[in-house]
């Protein structure tokens, strides 16, 4: 039996936009977490979260999440990064605080958490989000349509993985790992900047360097830094992004 264009067309049409939904288009900009269990690289949607991609992009540029930590390792679930207030170990300045203790409205879309999936954390209230967020270990598609999802990890799935064989302890809800997994430094590029693989080089053998020297004088704020960080683009007088719509 010979099918109507039209339906052929209709379903073609409908492939798409599922397609597109679960494959939402990620920015040039990457963040890595630098952890003392390894490295985990994301990238973000700014499509389908804005205001909560902007809002991570800037406590990133800021240097927030250094010394923070995951408070949360649940296998085949989520790893969750603390709040950055009160989450780090280091001291915040003025305008750390003033970023950190904004709050984001929810921004939920159709795409799907998946492993991989960067999902805002947040409280009863739908537009409470701050700093928070999660990466997905394993599908949970009752998480979806109810969390902001904003990006994706990029590189470091085996990081994730050797947090999941950590030892845990159940407080509550909250499945937690017995020893703190700090994120020591992190510092963003932008993947259509060829320079910055040389320079991206450099740094990680400097954070690879100091990373002993993080963790034993915790209340030195350390910035890593990269294409687009805020040292280092004043050192090479490079003008700084304001937002990821600059990448």
């Amino acid at each position: 039996m010979k099918i109507p264009w039209w339906v052929v067309s209709f379903a073609s049409v409908a492939l798409v936009a599922a397609a597109s939904s679960q494959d939402p288009h990620l920015s040039s900009a990457r963040v890595v977490f630098q952890t003392n269990y390894g490295d985990i690289e994301f990238g973000f949607f700014p499509s389908v979260a804005p205001q909560t991609v902007d809002h991570i992009f800037k406590l990133v540029r800021l240097g927030c999440y250094n010394t923070n930590h995951f408070f949360r390792v649940d296998k085949g679930f989520v790893a969750q990064v603390a709040d950055v207030v009160g989450g780090r170990s280091a001291p915040m300045n003025e305008e750390q605080r003033k970023e950190a203790k904004k709050t984001v409205a929810g921004e939920f879309s159709d795409v799907k958490h998946v492993r991989g999936i960067l999902s805002m954390g947040r409280y009863d209230d739908p537009n409470s989000a701050q700093s928070s967020f999660s990466m997905l270990l394993g599908n949970a598609p009752h998480l979806d349509g109810q969390y902001a999802i904003f990006g994706k990890v990029t590189k470091g799935d085996d990081t994730l993985t050797k947090l999941e064989q950590l030892p845990t302890r159940k407080e509550g809800m909250f499945v937690m790992p017995t020893e703190r997994i700090t994120i020591l430094s992190s510092y963003y590029y932008d993947t259509e900047m060829e320079s910055c693989e040389e320079e991206k080089s450099v740094l990680k053998r400097r954070l690879a360097a100091s990373a002993v020297e993080v963790e034993r004088q915790p209340f030195v704020e350390y910035f890593g830094l990269c294409c687009g960080g805020d040292a280092l683009k004043q050192t090479l007088n490079l003008p700084l992004p304001a937002s990821i719509s600059d990448f």
